[in-house]
């Protein structure tokens, strides 16, 4: 299977889950990772998995990764299976209580990304995925870089 991980990563949170879930299917798949900036439409020639990831700005994906998304042909994902993760705090770590209330109101960048990738044509094989970080500029949680090759292990599987 060919497989195709783009991320955007502003602290390298990001980027050390999408090199976690690069890893994790090398073995057994034909996998790129590349950042938004790296990649180009001809990227996703004859892929069968694209998995798009992005930290949680302002409750929405990166501007780097939104404008990738907005960027795509129609129809660019046309049967490509797609998953989606973003980097995020947990609400239960978020001190601010407002903030805390806007993030449950307004949510996370995964499902944002999800949206996104099947508006092009994209087929999720799962649902959207978030790995958290400690704080706005991280860390991450122990253990989620391992949760996040597991998790593109089952990505895979669901293919």
């Amino acid at each position: 299977m060919k497989v195709l991980v783009v991320h955007d990563s502003v602290y390298g949170n990001t980027a050390r889950i999408a090199a976690a879930m690069a890893a994790a299917l090398e073995s057994a798949h034909e996998v790129r990772r590349v950042t938004v900036g790296e990649a180009a439409a001809g990227d996703l020639a004859g892929l069968d998995l694209v998995i798009a990831g992005a930290p949680t700005h302002a409750f929405h994906p990166s501007p780097a990764m939104t404008d990738w998304l907005k960027a795509l042909a129609a129809g660019a994902l046309d049967g490509i299976a797609c998953a989606a993760f973003d980097t995020r705090i947990a609400p239960e770590d978020i001190g601010i209580g407002w903030l805390r209330m806007m993030v449950k109101m307004f949510g996370y960048a995964a499902p944002h990304i999800g949206r996104r990738l099947e508006s092009h044509g994209g087929r999720l094989v799962v649902p959207p995925e978030g790995f958290m970080v400690t704080d706005r500029e991280g860390p991450l949680r122990d253990g989620e870089e391992q949760r996040a090759a597991q998790w593109a292990r089952g990505v895979a599987a669901a293919v």
